[in-house]
């Protein structure tokens, strides 16, 4: 690749980033203010390193200094429109409002003694109240430039309601001052300073910086290298080496969009050129990194935060999802491999290939992810693994000219580890109130009640409303803020109906991430789109149905907690996941309208049946009457293609 061509791919990368990526629309030309932002940044890196190494602070402590930087930033860097993103320079009331978010957080960490302590005995004077409507205010205004608009007005309408809730019919409550809800949301440990602002000052944070450390160090380029070599050769092997690679990379990133264009770039064009449609090339880059959030070991910032919420240490959570992103991941694949034998898609030739002893020279790359799975798994905290991955990447980083770190290259990596957390830092405040509310009202109880009550003793239906619930918040929310909205307020049911905690936690999970890829607000897609020149809508629904095994697995591992491990033993989890891998392979080819050969339309419904009846789980009669079907459908195609090939010689 030119450097001309690799200009033009990084100039595309942004724009679509800025279109479809509400995180990415910052400014680009911050003139003699891009120092003030560098060391800010740069500050805020050295002060979770810091704490990470020698501790955290009390958390109210760690949260303000952690959110006010962060929001400082993003008055900073986050034009009130769009339309402002190319303006040089700041505005000077986004300088007023990034350093009165400074002060106001800033008041929480010089007054933590008397608002934590005193206040709550005597009383909290007419400061505090203006103090903590400020800083909502402020949050809730940052959150809307570098989040969106749909969080804002979810935590709007629940602090509403905390006031004016008490004639809400089935819903109600006492009701709250104003002077009493604003020093509860912003002076307790319980609501914007809560589990989600803590989790994400701590181990979110470390671990996003980890993600930049890896890009920045070439390991993105490895699993590129690596996924072409290990699936290029094979049928439709660049679309193959796609999933394969924003699998990888998803896993470090986290984000569904900015891994559908990181990734996408390099590998859209590559499938266009191979043969497949672009809303199909573009639907199985956005369906795999949106995969990337379920994909052991990093997964996305909320796995931390359900860690923290059903009591389940981190290295639990990433060998729970292991199943789960194997199923949904092996779901992509075989639709990727059932198009490519439609339209005769295949491999690469071994000369545009990596060689294997060019990726061996290259193995150290991935010390790194070795280090944090180590650790993780040898029971040590999410902190340190953190750390110790950080430190390792860093060494590692020196190995090679081509990676080596300089001085300014460090400092460049430490301000981009604060860019990248910004989103994520606003949006687990901004969810923190919902929590708040939740917590103080006892609407969380109600509204579990509700979907119970909804579901009329059906747990099929009750399944079926928290999925749509899930999918209609994650279209405006980003998974973070989706999840803990939907924690707190669809998972208590399930938990209420006997599902197990981390089963019910990882349904809602599950549902936030596809509404990425789901129609009609499915922005990995739309980005994907974007790159390949695609129509949106048609990559939107391509996308659909290549991760249609999202829409099922979370159904399976409820209906079968095996799956996600709860008192799984090899016995009784071997069978499960035979039949689901299988049944997956039968609802791709029925989606993709292709197996061994074309299927006539009867076919296709029954390999879906199929699919679904080896994927039910605990009913052995009705998984064998499933493989039964498949195996018919199997021996009918296969007579039809003998009989082409027959008519052909």
């Amino acid at each position: 690749m030119t450097s001309l061509e690799e200009n033009n791919n990084q100039k595309l990368e942004k724009e679509i980033l800025a279109k479809f990526d509400k995180e990415q629309a910052y400014r680009q030309a911050l003139g003699k203010w891009g120092w003030i932002v560098a060391v800010i940044a740069i500050t805020l890196t050295f002060f979770h390193l810091y704490t990470a190494f020698v501790g955290p602070y009390r958390s109210l402590i760690q949260g303000a200094i952690h959110l006010g930087a962060g929001l400082s930033l993003i008055f900073l860097l986050y034009p009130a429109k769009r339309t402002l993103i190319q303006k040089p320079g700041i505005a000077w009331y986004d300088v007023i409002l990034a350093f009165t978010t400074l002060y106001v957080n800033f008041y929480v960490v010089f007054h933590y003694e008397r608002l934590t302590n005193r206040a709550i005995v005597f009383g909290f004077e007419t400061m505090d109240i203006i103090i903590a409507t400020l800083g909502i205010i402020l949050l809730l205004e940052a959150t809307r430039r570098a989040v969106g608009l749909p969080i804002v007005i979810i935590a709007a309408t629940a602090l509403a309601y905390g006031i004016w809730g008490k004639g809400i019919p089935h819903f109600g409550h006492a009701g709250f001052d104003w002077s009493v809800l604003s020093v509860r949301m912003y002076f307790s440990s319980s609501a914007i300073f809560g589990t989600p602002i803590q989790i994400s000052s701590t181990y979110i944070y470390l671990f996003l910086f980890f993600g930049v450390m890896l890009v920045h160090t070439g390991i993105g380029k490895f699993f590129n290298d690596l996924a072409f070599g290990a699936t290029g050769r094979f049928t439709g092997g660049t679309g193959k080496a796609a999933v394969t690679a924003s699998a990888l990379q998803g896993m470090v990133t986290g984000s569904s969009v900015a891994n559908t264009v990181a990734s996408g770039s390099f590998t859209i064009p590559m499938m266009k050129r191979a043969g497949f449609r672009p809303e199909f090339a573009a639907a199985s880059e956005a369906s795999a990194s949106t995969g990337g959030q379920i994909m052991p070991p990093i997964m996305g910032a909320a796995a931390f935060i359900m860690a923290e919420y059903t009591g389940t240490p981190y290295s639990q959570i990433i060998i729970i999802a292991i199943i789960p992103a194997l199923l949904y991941f092996s779901g992509v694949m075989m639709g990727v491999h059932f198009e490519a034998k439609k339209h005769n898609i295949l491999g690469l030739s071994k000369d545009k290939l990596p060689s294997f002893k060019g990726l061996l020279k290259q193995i150290d790359l991935i010390l790194p992810l070795v280090a944090i799975i180590g650790f993780l798994l040898a029971g040590y905290t999410p902190t340190f693994a953190g750390l110790a991955g950080i430190a390792t990447a860093f060494v590692v980083s020196f190995f090679r000219k081509d990676t080596r770190l300089g001085f300014w290259k460090i400092l460049y990596i430490l301000e981009q580890g604060a860019r990248v957390a910004l989103p994520v830092i606003a949006a687990c405040a901004s969810a923190g109130i919902v929590v708040g509310i939740v917590t103080m009202t006892g609407l969380g109880g109600k509204i579990a009640g509700g979907i119970l009550d909804l579901a009329s003793g059906s747990f099929f239906l009750l399944l079926f409303f928290t999925m749509l619930a899930c999918i209609l918040l994650g279209m405006g929310l980003p998974t973070t803020a989706n999840y803990v909205v939907t924690a707190s307020m669809a998972a208590p049911a399930l938990i209420m109906f006997g599902v197990p905690d981390i089963a019910a936690h990882m349904f809602v999970f599950y549902f936030g991430i596809v509404a990425d890829i789901t129609p009609p607000v499915c922005l990995a897609a739309y980005a994907g789109a974007g790159i390949a020149g695609a129509n949106p809508m048609k990559a939107g629904i391509n996308a659909l149905k290549l991760a249609i095994a999202a829409f099922i697995i979370p159904y399976a591992f409820v209906y079968n907690p095996v799956l996600v491990l709860q008192d799984a033993t090899f016995t009784t989890l071997i069978i499960p996941l035979i039949t689901a891998f299988v049944g997956m392979m039968a609802i791709s080819a029925g989606m993709m309208n292709y197996y061994i050969t074309n299927p006539k339309l009867y076919e296709r419904i029954i390999l879906f049946i199929s699919g679904i009846m080896l994927i039910y789980p605990g009913n052995a009669l009705i998984s064998l009457s499933g493989a039964g079907l498949l195996i018919i459908i199997s021996v009918v195609q296969s007579m039809r293609k003998k009989q082409l090939v027959t008519n052909t010689q």
